[in-house]
């Protein structure tokens, strides 16, 4: 079954991507400079090649920000829920956030 809403527009993603790969790149670094000893196509490093994406990549992308999300707000309602409050504060995102992080 395949969703008909998503959380994360491709576009947008493709946006911030663009966004960093360019501030990397007006500092003199490439995504592909940082990760050069994993990545490499035909044993040649990919130097300082613009960094680019294709439409399932963007999916891809989208979804795991979809599912970091709807994670993160789920530990923190269970957080506030342990407190009695009916809503989510800041604090709650602050105690879950290093382990989520460790979890993804």
């Amino acid at each position: 079954m395949e969703r008909t809403t998503t959380m994360f527009q491709p576009d947008t993603v493709h946006e911030i991507f663009k966004l960093v790969w360019g501030q990397l790149a007006s500092k003199g670094r490439y995504f592909s400079d940082i990760f050069s000893d994993f990545f490499s196509f035909n044993g040649k490093s990919l130097g300082s090649q613009l960094c680019s994406t294709n439409a399932n990549a963007l999916k891809l992308s989208c979804e795991l920000l979809r599912l970091f999300v709807c994670e993160a707000v789920q530990r923190v309602a269970i957080i506030a829920e342990g407190e009695g409050l009916s809503t989510i504060e800041g604090t709650h995102l602050e105690r879950i956030l290093p382990q989520l992080l460790l979890d993804f």
